[in-house]
């Protein structure tokens, strides 16, 4: 189960002491005609929440739980000559420490850890083991968990309800929704679950969670789902459903039930100051781990559509630079070179506000859109370009292998030939010396930002930055950039979107205009 961040705590006197004020107001200040409306509003609230509410989870309970599984995994742990470590302990964890010390003490001298003719290095040193949950999905023996649970295993156990255990093969994972596939093989018939619609699902439902939390084996949990749609920054398809149900670590990969005992999301994350349940979890929704898991099953490996574009959010301040009424779309900061995009004749600066038919309201939209496109479809997309709409068509590819794109920070003045200083930003030309401080070669184009004054408050860019673009103009020259920021404020404009290139990226960024 991972963490994706940590919240603090107000101190306990000061929770205990706005608890008595609240128990306080409610029993002393209202009186007459309010404790009346009080009573009458608390006997409705009471008759809604009882409305459908369960008097037990035995039931439901009883009849899914066979279908979930318990998931351990192995791997070699490797030693590493000068800081061996005992597999299996947290770094920075108290054993680690006592470990170590007593291999400073002993290890070293042909002890426990290993002496100095110990040729060792890079080879076996034990065998390391993780566990979390999962759930079968077909009697054939098909499995389903998180990907990090399973991640760099050499062998992956899966052990049933009744204890039986079952060696598992990984038919296939994928990284970017952290979902696994496993398979194992059986000499009886294997209870399976049948996946719920996530769609229909809203805040407020109860759902139930089933799992192996701290390895202690079969665990249930009941809550609600406390909201929907959250991005916690794991990945580009966050689209994750919040639920109250206790989850903790050993949850990963198990399943989470609406009431008629169907799979409505797949446990992943917690959000804790403590490693423990805080009543903040996070399930991947059923309708996007349904299509993960068939194309898993069926190719191995999901396949996804692609677009070529580099986008980012909408901000208000970006919005009104576009003219957008509200701050709603996807900006295309860049667009790949002979991919869908640009065959479509997508453009950088472009807003996309629908795609295939459908709005694009944020980033994960778009994102999201596109990847569940199969490769090969026709699809048209509206899009905002110089204030208005108009309808692309493209032809969506294949997502290609990943490539890894190095790009040097710059650091250090640029060249102070020809500065010229406007907004508190001091300008100079890009010219060959600053091209190889910045790491930047010939195809970029633009005005180096040497220095931000301090008196011009916060503004969107730093030294360093390459103004490629100010609104719909390129610009070379720092006198340029001054004449296209001049006519935006002639122009009324409040402000005003810079294109800039940093480390090698461009992006679209809005600069306040006014005094400065």
């Amino acid at each position: 189960m991972s963490t994706p961040a940590n919240a603090g705590r107000a101190p306990r006197s000061s929770r205990v002491r706005r608890t008595i004020a609240a128990v306080l107001l409610g029993t002393t200040v209202l009186t007459g005609p309010f404790l009346i409306a009080n009573h009458a509003t608390a006997a409705a609230a009471e008759s809604v929440l009882t409305q459908g509410t369960p008097g037990s989870f035995a039931d439901l309970a009883a009849k899914v739980s066979p279908a979930v599984v318990n998931v351990s995994t192995t791997q070699q742990a490797k030693a590493e000559r000068g800081n061996p470590r005992l597999p299996g302990f947290p770094p920075g964890s108290p054993f680690e420490e006592f470990f170590r010390q007593f291999q400073d003490q002993f290890g070293q001298n042909g002890g426990p850890g290993g002496g100095p003719d110990d040729e060792s290095e890079g080879q076996p040193r034990g065998k390391v083991g993780s566990l979390g949950s999962g759930f079968i999905i077909d009697a054939a023996g098909y499995v389903v968990t998180n990907n990090h649970v399973i991640d760099g295993a050499d062998e992956i156990k899966v052990t049933l309800q009744d204890g039986t255990e079952l060696p598992a093969t990984l038919v296939g994972r994928d990284a970017k929704t952290d979902i696994a596939l496993l398979k194992v093989k059986s000499d009886k018939a294997l209870p399976a679950l049948d996946w719920g619609d996530s769609d229909a699902a809203r805040v407020g439902d109860w759902v139930m969670a089933v799992g192996n939390p701290f390895g202690l084996g079969g665990t249930v949990t009941k809550g609600i789902i406390s909201a929907r749609g959250r991005d916690i920054h794991s990945g580009p398809y966050d689209d994750y459903l919040q639920l109250d149900a206790a989850i903790n670590r050993g949850n990963s990969g198990g399943p989470t039930f609406t009431l008629d005992g169907r799979v409505i999301g797949i446990n992943t994350a917690i959000y804790s100051p403590n490693g423990g349940s805080v009543g903040i979890g996070f399930a991947i929704p059923s309708n996007i781990a349904k299509q993960v898991v068939a194309q898993l099953r069926e190719n191995g490996h999901v396949e996804r559509g692609w677009l070529g574009v580099k986008i980012q959010e909408i901000s208000p301040e970006i919005a009104e630079s576009v003219g957008l009424s509200q701050p709603k779309g996807a900006l295309v900061a860049e667009v790949t070179p002979d991919s869908p995009a640009a065959k479509a004749g997508v453009r950088q600066g472009d807003v996309i506000l629908a795609y295939g038919g459908k709005p694009v309201n944020t980033l994960r939209d778009l994102t999201r859109r596109v990847a569940d496109t199969k490769a090969g479809d026709t699809v048209d997309m509206t899009v905002v370009r110089k204030g208005k709409e108009t309808t692309l068509t493209a032809h969506i590819a294949p997502l290609p292998a990943e490539q890894r794109v190095a790009a040097a920070e710059g650091t250090g003045p640029a060249t102070e030939s020809a500065v010229e200083t406007v907004k508190g930003l001091k300008l100079a030309p890009l010219d060959g010396a600053a091209r190889s401080r910045l790491g930047l070669g010939e195809g970029v184009k633009g005005v180096v930002v040497t220095s931000v004054s301090p008196q011009a408050g916060d503004l969107p860019v730093r030294p360093g930055d390459v103004i490629v673009k100010v609104g719909d103009h390129s610009v070379t020259s720092p006198a340029e950039v001054t004449k296209s920021l001049h006519e935006a404020e002639k122009d009324g404009r409040k402000a005003v979107l810079l294109l800039v290139n940093r480390g090698g990226n461009e992006s679209f960024v809005p600069l306040k205009l006014g005094k400065a």
